[in-house]
């Protein structure tokens, strides 16, 4: 893709179509269109049709289908304006489809974060391990059996990267030198309108469209979607709002990020319940709007719920926000505030036999490195103003600001698991496995959790990271060096020192680590569950890192 395509004339049809989320007899499909418009899915016998609503001149519509039959898979066509624009007539790809769901068929996940870009525009890192497997799909389907046709896609943080972007758009963002702000960072992104290059660089990429075409997906951010380290600590917060481009950038990003990845996270059956959703779609311009709900949403974060969740048959997957809703004032910092957390408490309830939490940032870290989190929250905190200053300067230097420097919430968590695991808390019986689904850290691991011997769910933490990026080499020796037990036992003397008290958590590491890009696979079936992580090859092929059985 030249520079001058990031604007060059791309038809009705700009980005999309993007298969959101299926729901019994419907399904929500998502796309930007060059201008206003009314957008039709066509997927026989079903179908449905959506105006688009406008934000600074970029055209949006969330298309919900009806009437889809059970167990099928069903191909759809798009319309803008009663003409067919996708699939396209010389459309390599096999035709996009939504497939609903036959009851009792075993649950296919896929999951994995961090894509800095698209490998078209980004070459230096290994191959994208997102598009290693649409190619994989894409071949079985071709070969009439499909035998691992998933039923969602997760994507755990950092789909777009506003602080890091390909060098294609920084040259883009050069030439818009005059209309930014004097002092805005020239390699990154500031307003609406260069977050917009961001999802067309990478969703544009020829296997990345058609698998978000055909496949389900959910989402939720992590910190490049802002900016790195967002929302380490009120200290930051503080620092960050003396910049002058910090206001632009936030509303940017919240209100792009609504429109790209949170609006199709709605389930169909719930997006009446949205007022955001509601209002927007009957605004017709919905600029103004959404320019006020992103710098709302930053100033109020209990103003708007970014968490949600999903089931599937009976596995229950609830995704966490561990970004934008934190509490960040020391001595009562916490990855939830407290109405949050309610929340999340009541919804694991009920009866399923897989639990799944998307939690953009690992729950279970090496153990020395929990431990040296551990410190620096209370270091950061202290009542002595030289020794907070460390702690805080050491904390956002190695970003240390996992679950760990968060103890509150670390515990809370683990207690809430094991009471969980347990078949207390409304559910009954306990699940057969809890599995926490991670990012963030530019490798993968699984690690199983040891919360009593009353626990009788299988409870794994499962990170996997990144799918098209790379951990410099120089830092994987340290990652390694986390899982030492004398590192640990290192760590955990600074800890003591310090009069933290062990984590209410033992864990073991089961797999990994691994450097390289990855996805993970989850089969749930009955109540056995089975994690494989697979990483690219430089033929541009996945190959098996680990297989675990989890329960």
């Amino acid at each position: 893709m030249s520079d001058t395509e990031l604007d060059a004339d791309r038809g009705p049809l700009v980005l999309g179509p993007i298969l959101r989320r299926v729901e019994g007899d419907r399904a929500t499909v998502w796309v930007e269109t060059a201008g206003p418009a009314t957008v039709e899915v066509n997927a026989a016998p079903a179908g449905g049709a959506a105006r688009t609503f406008a934000v600074h001149g970029h055209h949006y519509a969330l298309i919900v289908v009806c009437g889809l039959p059970e167990g099928a898979v069903t191909p759809y066509r798009v319309k803008i304006d009663g003409v067919g624009v996708w699939p396209r007539p010389d459309d390599p790809y096999p035709p996009p489809v939504i497939r609903t769901r036959r009851a009792g068929a075993p649950v296919r996940l896929v999951f994995g974060s961090c894509r800095e870009a698209s490998p078209l525009s980004v070459t230096r890192y290994p191959p994208d391990a997102l598009d290693a497997y649409a190619r994989r799909l894409i071949a079985s389907i071709r070969s009439d059996a499909p035998t691992e046709w998933p039923d969602l896609l997760m994507l755990l943080g950092d789909q777009v990267y506003a602080d890091e972007t390909p060098e294609k758009i920084q040259r883009w963002l050069r030439g818009r030198r005059g209309l930014r702000r004097a002092d805005a960072p020239m390699t990154q992104v500031v307003d609406f309108h260069e977050y917009t290059k961001l999802y067309l660089d990478s969703w544009s990429d020829p296997e990345i469209r058609w698998l978000f075409s055909t496949v389900p997906s959910v989402m939720i951010f992590d910190d490049h979607e802002i900016i790195d380290d967002w929302n380490t600590s009120q200290r930051w917060r503080e620092r960050m709002a003396q910049l002058s481009w910090w206001d632009q950038r936030i509303q940017a990003g919240l209100a792009s990020y609504w429109v790209y990845q949170h609006m199709g996270n709605l389930a169909p059956g719930a997006l009446a319940e949205c007022p955001i959703y509601a209002a927007v779609t009957s605004a017709g311009d919905a600029t103004d709007m959404l320019d006020e709900f992103g710098s709302r949403a930053d100033r109020d974060p209990v103003s708007y719920r970014w968490s949600y969740t999903v089931d599937i048959d009976r596995t229950r997957l609830v995704m966490l926000d561990n970004r934008a809703a934190r509490e960040l004032e020391e001595g009562k910092r916490a990855m939830l505030p407290d109405s949050e957390w309610a929340w999340f408490a009541k919804q694991l309830a009920g009866d399923y036999d897989h639990l799944l939490i998307g939690s953009s940032l690992p729950w279970l870290l090496p153990p020395a490195i929990h431990h040296l989190e551990a410190a620096t929250e209370r270091l950061a905190g202290s009542q002595r103003a030289r020794v907070g200053r460390f702690g805080e300067k050491l904390r956002q230097a190695v970003d240390l600001e996992h679950w760990a420097a968060f103890g509150r919430s670390f515990d809370a968590l683990s207690a809430l698991l094991a009471q969980i695991g347990t078949g207390h808390g409304g559910v009954s019986p306990a699940p057969a496995s809890i599995s926490v689904l991670s990012g963030d850290v530019h490798h993968s691991y699984a690690a199983r959790a040891d919360l009593g011997p009353e626990v009788v769910s299988a409870v794994h933490q499962l990170t996997c990271s990144p799918v098209h990026n790379d951990m410099p080499k120089l830092i994987r020796p340290a990652m390694k060096f986390g899982w030492n037990p004398p590192a640990a036992r290192m760590m955990r003397s600074l800890a003591r020192m310090l009069g933290l008290r062990k984590p209410v958590v033992r864990w073991r590491k089961t797999a990994g680590p691994h450097f390289g890009n990855v996805i993970g696979l989850l089969l749930l079936d009955g109540r056995t569950a089975h994690v494989a992580i697979e990483g690219t090859r430089p033929d541009k092929t996945l190959g098996e890192v680990a297989a675990l059985k989890l329960s």
